[in-house]
């Protein structure tokens, strides 16, 4: 997760661009920290849905091998 300091900074930036506008610097900062929190997100669903197991009524696993291979991919990093 980012922390919260850049948090702010995306907050503080995306309230001055609807106020005054950005600079170029500020832009280029701005798609900079919103890729890092897009990743941040991705990363974090991701790790989230590799723990997931799903059974059906009859007690088997029927967890999509798309998952499975997750999971595993995470085990490996």
């Amino acid at each position: 997760m980012l922390s919260k300091n850049k948090l702010e900074r995306i907050n503080a930036l995306a309230n001055k661009a609807k106020e005054s506008g950005l600079t170029k610097e500020e832009q280029a900062e701005q798609q900079k920290l919103r890729t890092e929190y897009l990743k941040s997100i991705r990363q974090s669903f991701k790790n989230q849905l590799s723990g997931v197991t799903i059974v059906d009524p009859n007690g088997t696993d029927v967890t999509p091998e798309k998952v499975k291979r997750l999971r595993s991919e995470n085990k490996d990093n």
